[in-house]
């Protein structure tokens, strides 16, 4: 089915097409999401539609705080987290008893409410408060599709993939571990990534964060450990430092808890070295040109991080958080090293090993364009129009 015929709702000349989002607890569930149904939003208003979403989850999660801010519906049902443990006996913790005892009536709250407001299709994009809501949209015979932002399928999605309509995941090398039963409804979109991203421009992020040490010569590393910084990245970074702004400029996202005693280490630096470091807190609207400026990423290996540096086409070096759910940052970075599209810390992270890494990077242009153009092969900027027309496809079907 090509876009232009799933531009409209199939019923939008009776009503608005109606959508039910679950998904959410962290931002790689949520904010795919979010641009999953903007996309979804643009695309029916082009064609004289219009979009209602409904947004459930949980009280406390971040999906409720985006869905308010973005002035979307939002409805509360009940989840319970499984706490993971190599040990059998501790996944019987009081803990995961208790919580696993809200998923009945989490079931039974978002059977409800998937009932009274009947969408055309549930989007579930992970995380504990899209099992009970996915489930109901089996029950209640609604068009599911789950989306998969890692290489392997999370808990939550894992547990849906075979009531679902389609499973469209982020990666072809997903499809190989799927089950057999889920293959056929498995389709590759990519993971979503903000349009914004694509728009940066390098000589705005010199002009607006006022990098005149910077010298545009040689290249240029973005460090970042996420919104709340890496004391891990940080710490090794700081001990490099020196050996890196001697042959880089470096734009340091640190996390707010941690400028204060990087600064400190920063002041110690060599006048000249100085003026090639810029150190942040916080990389906000600025963050698309801070990556067109950027020439190498250090970087942690989420969905989100990995979807964006894909499909801009950087050569990053990878450090996965080892204690992310199921190992999914080691999974996503392998791949990528595997396939030759970034450099990653697998076997543990030291100044040494992290300079090894960088440096060949930053010393051969060439090396450092091959891994970028074989980085961009994996990427998919135009992830969130494949996940609509997944989701369109569903809907009409039903």
């Amino acid at each position: 089915m090509d876009r232009e015929t799933v531009s409209r709702a199939p019923n939008a000349t009776d009503r608005a097409f109606r959508l039910i989002v679950t998904g959410g607890g962290t931002g790689g569930h949520t904010y795919p999401a979010l641009t999953a149904l903007r996309t979804l939003q643009a695309r029916l208003a082009a064609g004289g539609g219009a979009l209602d979403v409904l947004w459930v989850g949980t009280a406390d999660g971040l999906e409720c705080r985006v869905a308010a801010a973005e002035g979307i519906a939002f409805a509360e049902v009940a989840t319970g987290k499984i706490r993971r443990s190599k040990n059998p006996l501790k996944l019987v913790s009081p803990a995961n008893v208790k919580d696993m005892s809200n998923v009945p009536r989490g079931v039974s709250q978002a059977r409800k409410i998937v009932s009274d407001y009947r969408p055309d299709v549930v989007l579930a994009t992970g995380g504990y408060v899209a099992v009970p809501v996915g489930l109901a949209a089996k029950m209640c015979r609604r068009p599911l599709v789950v989306h998969e932002q890692t290489v392997r399928l999370g808990l939550a999605n894992r547990a849906l993939a075979r009531a679902a309509t389609k499973v469209a995941v982020s990666s072809e090398a997903t499809l190989p571990l799927l089950p057999e039963s889920t293959r056929e409804a498995a389709v590759v979109t990519g993971n979503p990534v903000r349009p914004e991203v694509s728009t940066g421009q390098a000589d705005k992020a010199v002009q607006v964060l006022g990098l005149r040490g910077f010298d545009r010569a040689l290249p240029t590393v973005y460090v970042t450990g996420g919104a709340q910084g890496s004391a891990q990245i940080n710490d090794t970074v700081r001990s490099i430092l020196p050996w890196l702004l001697a042959q880089a400029n470096v734009v340091h996202q640190c996390g707010e808890a941690n400028v204060t005693a990087l600064r400190r280490f920063a002041a110690t630096l060599p006048t000249d070295l100085a003026g090639r470091y810029y150190l942040t807190g916080f990389v906000g609207p600025e963050l698309p040109d801070v990556l067109a400026l950027a020439d190498v990423v250090i970087s942690r290996s989420g969905a989100g991080t990995i979807a964006e540096l894909t499909a801009l086409g950087k050569a990053a070096v990878l450090i996965p958080l080892a204690s992310s759910a199921g190992g999914e940052q080691m999974h996503n970075a392998r791949h990528l090293q595997d396939a030759g599209a970034a450099v990653a810390l697998l076997d543990g992270v030291s100044p040494t090993g992290l300079q090894s890494a960088v440096g060949p990077l930053l010393t051969d242009p060439g090396r450092r364009t091959g891994i970028a153009e074989r980085a961009r092969s994996h990427g998919r900027p135009d992830a969130a129009e494949r996940l609509v027309d997944v989701l369109l496809s569903a809907a009409a079907r039903h």
